[in-house]
């Protein structure tokens, strides 16, 4: 099968895409299908890598950040990085349960529902959300630099949301489908 965009080999890649592949490599003990297909441009990989670096040292840790990254997968039918983000949510403490509730954009805490509902409509509609979602976002407790991080996430998945769109990326974690739930919320 013809691939649509190539998924690089790390052992035979040079320059600048190789040396982000080692990178990774170093940081995750693998370099993922994602990551190999974003080598075909280093600028774009370099993107990807750095929106991923900034999205890790924001106002958002660990859980909260994969919980996100469910909702927005789900929100955009993505089932790699449904994939991806069940692994490592689950390496956050994440529950089969919570993960599927999460993509669903529920939580088990009014708060962090409040935040993958509003990931989730920005998400749908393009970033035109209401002023009414504005409000009920800021009375869950978020604030405006919480609210512009959410859409930090936003972007940073749906950049990889699309490219495996794109690309038809393999899945190279225990496979996820979109809009397939074993647990009722």
């Amino acid at each position: 099968m013809k691939t649509r965009i190539e998924t690089l080999n790390p052992e035979t890649t040079t320059g600048k895409s190789k040396e982000l592949f080692d990178v990774v490599q170093g940081k995750f003990g693998f370099v993922p299908n994602l990551v190999k297909v974003f080598g075909n441009s280093p600028t774009t990989l370099q993107a990807y890598l750095k929106l991923s670096e900034l999205t890790a040292s924001g106002n958002f840790k660990g859980k909260f950040v994969e919980q996100l990254a469910l909702a927005i997968a789900e929100e955009n039918d993505c089932n790699y990085c449904l994939s991806a983000h069940t692994a490592v949510g689950k390496m956050n403490g994440l529950s089969e349960a919570e993960t599927e509730q999460n993509r669903q954009g529920i939580a088990a805490d009014e708060k962090t529902q409040a935040a993958l509902q509003f990931a989730q409509s920005v998400t749908k509609n393009r970033g035109k959300v209401s002023s009414e979602e504005i409000a009920q976002i800021k009375d869950a407790g978020y604030n405006d630099s919480d609210i512009l991080e959410i859409v930090l996430n936003v972007v940073s998945n749906t950049l990889t949301n699309y490219v495996n769109h794109i690309a038809e990326t393999e899945v190279d974690f225990p496979s996820v489908e979109a809009g397939k739930f074993s647990v009722t919320a």
